[in-house]
């Protein structure tokens, strides 16, 4: 056995075995513990960013809210605005028209006094025009004479 090659040769492996066989096995430890923290750590990396995402997309989220709130809120103001505006804009048309209706009748009114004026002024001119002339038929030279007489003596207490 001593002096067969096939012993030594199998004797010498199983020392290269045995000598290679600690280190190896540390090495393979090693990179496999480095491996395992490494996945470990990319694990807990991967949590830590789905904890932030869950936790923006909940900021996100009460944030849209709040915007649609406040959208809402500026539609519903503008709505009123738009109700206030409206009932402003009928109250002016209503006292506007009003206005104008009383400056209608205002027209109207002094219009119908101006037409009793010239009618009036018409009446008493055509009533003077009948009474000069029935005065100028009925009346003699002589009964002319003694009214304006009258009417020049008169005339100084009528001016008082």
């Amino acid at each position: 056995m001593l002096h067969d090659p096939a012993f030594w040769v199998g004797l010498a492996f199983i020392l290269v075995v045995a000598f290679i066989y600690k280190p190896v096995m540390r090495g393979l430890g090693a990179t496999l513990d480095g491996r395992a923290d490494s996945i470990r750590k990319q694990i807990e990396e991967a949590r830590k960013l789905r904890e932030d995402a869950q936790a923006l997309l909940a900021d996100y989220q009460r944030k849209q809210r709040d915007a649609m709130a406040e959208a809402e809120a500026i539609i519903q103001q503008a709505k009123d605005e738009a109700k206030r505006s409206k009932a402003d804009s009928e109250a002016e048309l209503a006292r506007s028209i009003e206005r104008r209706k009383q400056q209608a009748l205002d027209r109207i009114a002094q219009t119908e006094a101006q037409a009793v004026a010239q009618v009036r002024n018409l009446a008493v001119d055509v009533a003077l025009t009948a009474a000069e002339t029935v005065l100028r038929e009925s009346m003699t030279d002589a009964q002319r004479q003694a009214m304006t007489d009258k009417a020049i003596a008169e005339l100084p207490q009528r001016l008082n």
